[in-house]
């Protein structure tokens, strides 16, 4: 259960990045909606990562947080905020999509 927990803390680390990014674009009123949204999914992501290191050792723990968060916001950087999508790119976001799952099957 505390690995799902994770993974939700991950995708809220996502989400707040997310949030940066359109405040960045937004103007207006509709800035300070994007950065309310940036300290909800804060709060719950450090909530749950909170949660999920009371059993879970904490270096996999992180690790494995702030890679769903970088291959997240990678992605959502590339489909989203049109940033490039090179080869080098996309190979670096695979290898750490497989190096957070060789630390999930590695801990106990």
């Amino acid at each position: 259960m505390n690995w799902i927990i994770l993974i939700i803390a991950g995708l809220f680390e996502t989400s707040f990045a997310f949030c940066l990014g359109k405040a960045k674009q937004a103007t207006g009123i509709e800035v300070y909606w994007w950065y309310g949204g940036f300290l909800i999914a804060l709060i719950i992501s450090m909530v749950l990562l909170i949660k999920a290191t009371q059993t879970l050792p904490i270096g996999t723990a992180y690790a494995v947080w702030t890679g769903i968060g970088a291959v997240g916001t990678a992605l959502l950087g590339i489909l989203v905020f049109k940033e490039p999508a090179d080869f080098w790119r996309l190979f670096f976001i695979i290898t750490l999509i497989i190096s957070v799952a060789g630390l999930k099957f590695v801990s106990h």
